[in-house]
């Protein structure tokens, strides 16, 4: 029996969610401040990359909603069944660190925006802990989810700053379709750094739990996978934006910048307070939604690898491993920021080498998981899937490996 169009429309929106929230929480502060970079150094030579990144991230969130429908259970508690609890812990430990690494950093977003408009971190960074910390607390999965869908619908900001640059429409166009390629160290530090922030390992726990949590059983499955899809194209086209008004701007006058606070700066001038400042807003929206999910993505996947009780729609009593570990990471996160002269850099530093050793780990556990019959019955992945899929593995695994030993050399 064919289901009504409005119906389908009904329960597409029902469904609806956690791709859309994962894949836009990557466009993160790190993020922003690669994209902001690549476009003021490089212009626009890195776009072509934007369409084969968005391939991957398609590949690798939809294999873990799959997952999540078929299943009904979280990837780490699938790894602890199947692989055991020694490499649960130490997988648990490694994300444990690199996410308390990834959340400095997104509350310095917040400082660094905030400051844009002048007001002091010691008053933002610690407001915005408790608005993040009171969001889950206070909330059920479903009121917690609509704050998040508004979130990314902010991230339009960084496209109507875009749209105030002025780029070459038609050099952007043939720039996206045409890849290129140079040897030169800079513009390979730069692509490995743009590769290196679309898939991070938590999301993938982050995305399969959410979708439990949300009760999304195998006949929803196929909503899932659209909603997958819609949020892997939102946030690369965000990043494009980011590349494009950047590049359009600073790259055009020579101007270099580290961080996205410097891009927000910088656009003032050239293309205009309400550029600067939307770009601001975007760091500032991207830094506190992301504040909000990453200790979120965390105490999941701890309490879900080691079978301890977790979930926004439990109460404080019912899951206190999990609130408390949402509580910690918030405080710890936060509280560095507000330690004058911390090397913030350095933080971010180890924190990506840890993303970067992690990654190909979750991504083979990923694959040995899904082709699984015993687990996941006819919705194992096809040939031409496991293709595609294995092709991609490979190539972040090199490109992660790539982006980790650029780093210890550029330090």
């Amino acid at each position: 029996m064919k289901v009504p169009s409005f119906r389908r429309l009904f329960i597409f929106f029902a469904v609806v969610g956690p791709g859309i929230i994962t894949a836009n929480v990557d466009n993160d502060a790190g993020g922003i401040t690669t994209y902001s970079v690549a476009g003021a150094a490089l212009g626009y030579k890195l776009l072509w990359t934007l369409i084969p990144l968005t391939v991957a991230l398609i590949v690798v969130q939809e294999m873990c909603v799959r997952m999540g429908a078929v299943t009904g259970k979280g990837l780490a508690d699938l790894i602890r069944e199947r692989f055991g609890v020694k490499i649960t812990f130490y997988a648990m430990l490694g994300l444990l660190l690199a996410d308390l690494g990834n959340t400095i950093c997104e509350f310095a977003g917040v400082a660094a925006s905030m400051e844009l408009f002048g007001v002091s971190k010691y008053i933002s960074v610690p407001l915005g802990a408790l608005f993040v910390w009171g969001l889950v607390l206070r909330g059920s999965y479903k009121s917690v989810e609509r704050v998040f869908l508004v979130a990314c619908l902010l991230y339009l900001s960084y496209l109507a700053s875009g749209f105030m640059a002025n780029p070459p429409w038609g050099q952007v166009t043939r720039e996206l379709l045409i890849p290129n390629f140079s040897f030169d160290r800079n513009y390979l530090t730069i692509l490995v750094g743009v590769i290196g922030t679309t898939i991070a390992p938590w999301m993938q726990f982050y995305i399969q739990s959410a979708v439990v949590e949300k009760g999304i059983t195998v006949k929803d499955y196929g909503y899932s996978k659209v909603d997958v899809i819609a949020g892997c194209f939102m946030t690369n086209i965000v990043a494009l934006f980011i590349i494009v008004s950047c590049a359009a701007t600073l790259h055009l006058q020579g101007i270099k910048i580290e961080s996205a606070k410097d891009a927000a700066l910088a656009l003032a001038p050239l293309a205009g307070q309400w550029a600067s400042w939307l770009f601001a807003l975007g760091l500032l929206n991207a830094s506190l939604f992301s504040a909000s999910i990453l200790p979120l993505a965390t105490a999941y996947i701890i309490c879900e690898g080691f079978g301890i009780e977790a979930g926004v729609d439990k109460s404080w009593r019912e899951a206190p491993v999990f609130y408390w570990l949402y509580t910690l990471i918030i405080v710890i996160g936060a509280g560095v920021i507000l330690i004058p002269d911390i090397p913030l850099i350095l933080v971010m530093f180890w924190s990506q080498v840890a993303n970067g050793v992690l990654l190909p780990f979750v991504l083979i556990f990923m694959l040995l998981l899904i082709n699984n019959t015993d687990l996941m019955g006819k919705y194992v992945n096809s040939r031409t899937y496991n293709v595609i899929s294995w092709v991609t593995v490979v190539v972040m695994i090199v490109l992660t490996i790539l982006m980790v030993l650029t780093s210890f050399f550029q330090k």
